[in-house]
């Protein structure tokens, strides 16, 4: 058996009855944090004119669109979602992966679940199954210098999820997976730097494409033996290593100790904007608790921190998702207000002159021994120089969120009551919270998805 057929055949077995009580949890509380960036990227502007949409190219469809209210099909309802619940940056992800595989699952499992009335147990095993292929896939993989993972092996993940809840036999999970290798999205940074939306679309064509492969499949259609190596091996990447995508996948369908699911290591995201500002800003962020600092204490603000970061440098970004992708930004903002929710990134924040101030007097530095998937060594490195010349310096090594550097619960439920609240209603949105802790005792995910609504 090759790799392929490995990671077929335990998308094909896998079950909710033997899944470990530790993954099962895991899985419910990513789909809790996925709900809320979902349900909180669903009121900007343009995904509520996207919404509306997909409501009318698709009006007897039975798939809910997140935060509206209308319903559309399997297809667009995935689309939808996925593309509103990256537009804040609050979508958790992999450091194994390299990527953001809750988003390019959950949308997907969540619509073709629906839409055939399936129960919550069959969910959250197609969550589990589509993660683990989606971050080993990735962590398998080195992308090339300006190919963005949003999105990029989302398609495989999708599908993955997909097949599971189709109860697909390993020989078709893999015809599957090859179709929708062949419609990964070639995605580049460019877009999420200079901070355009359709960079938000990254996972929304992935998840649409995921469920067209296993369409394609019924259809007749035909793909590679092994589309990956062939995608990610002569165009998205520098390297493609798929030995690195199974290791250790046996032991977990034998319910072994020794390996752990990846949905298990994940991070949730504490901080509302790119993962390779949140480095720095752990470090910020403690520096002004231990300190009791305000931004007028603040002259400098120097910074050493991954390679990456010379991309993310512009301090006077042009939109919000602009300013979710520059370090400058992010730290001033921090250090003006205290906070780094999605209103730290806003259009008011946008125009607040003691953010813009001090985000010109950041400087950023890079290490070329960092990395954002270490956990032996620093990530970055932080010192301010405040008025008077006393200097402060802090390092993150792993960032708060990290499975290595956890949270409590009730910290993940409270990031989602503070982005659904606005959507749903405090009191609403923490029904919800009961509800995805109880979804293993949903006989028809439906009545989820009728509490995602206005």
């Amino acid at each position: 058996m090759d790799y392929l057929d490995r990671l077929a055949a335990f998308v094909a077995a896998t079950r909710y009855d033997a899944l470990p009580a530790s993954t099962v949890a895991a899985a419910k509380l990513v789909l809790l944090d996925t709900l809320g960036a979902i349900l909180a990227g669903s009121a900007m502007p343009e995904n509520g004119r996207l919404a509306r949409f997909a409501a009318t190219r698709a009006p007897q469809g039975a798939a809910t669109l997140v935060g509206h209210g209308t319903t559309s099909d399997a297809f667009w309802a995935a689309l939808t979602n996925a593309t509103a619940g990256v537009a804040l940056e609050v979508d958790e992800g992999s450091r194994l992966g390299g990527g953001h595989p809750a988003i390019h699952v959950i949308p997907g499992a969540l619509a073709v679940a629906e839409e055939r009335r399936l129960d919550g147990r069959r969910l959250l095993e197609s969550i589990v199954a589509g993660y683990e292929v989606g971050s080993r896939i990735g962590g398998a993989t080195t992308a090339r210098a300006n190919v963005h993972s949003h999105g990029t092996w989302g398609t495989i993940s999708t599908a993955a999820a997909v097949a599971r809840l189709e109860d697909l036999g390993a020989d078709t999970v893999r015809a599957v997976m090859n179709l929708a290798a062949s419609m990964s999205p070639a995605n580049t940074w460019t877009p999420a730097l200079e901070g355009v939306t359709i960079r938000n679309l990254y996972p929304g064509r992935s998840a649409f494409q995921g469920i067209l492969a296993a369409e394609l499949q019924r259809c007749g259609f035909t793909g590679l033996r092994d589309a990956p190596s062939d995608v990610y091996g002569t165009i998205l990447a520098d390297r493609f290593e798929p030995e690195l995508a199974v290791a250790g996948i046996e032991e977990l369908s034998r319910g072994g100790s020794r390996v752990a699911y990846r949905i298990e290591q994940n991070y949730f995201k504490l901080h509302a904007c790119c993962r390779f500002n949140h480095f720095a800003l752990d470090a910020v962020m403690a520096l002004r608790r231990a300190h009791r600092l305000t931004s007028d204490e603040v002259e400098k603000v120097e910074i050493v921190t991954l390679p990456f970061a010379v991309r993310m440098g512009d301090p006077a970004p042009a939109s919000p998702l602009a300013a979710r992708f520059s370090i400058p930004w992010a730290v001033a903002a921090a250090l003006v207000r205290g906070r780094t929710d999605p209103s730290a990134f806003d259009d008011q924040a946008l125009v607040d002159e003691r953010i813009r101030a001090l985000a010109r007097r950041v400087e950023i530095g890079t290490d070329p021994a960092m990395t954002p998937r270490r956990t032996d060594g620093p990530t970055a490195r932080v010192r301010l120089t405040l008025r008077g010349g006393r200097a402060l310096e802090e390092t993150t090594t792993v960032v708060r969120g990290d499975a290595l550097s956890p949270v409590p619960r009730d910290e993940i439920t409270a990031k989602f009551v503070n982005l659904a609240g606005p959507i749903l209603g405090e009191a609403n949105a923490r029904k919800v919270v009961d509800a995805v802790e109880d979804a293993d005792a949903l006989g028809d995910v439906g009545a989820l998805t009728a509490m995602l609504a206005p």
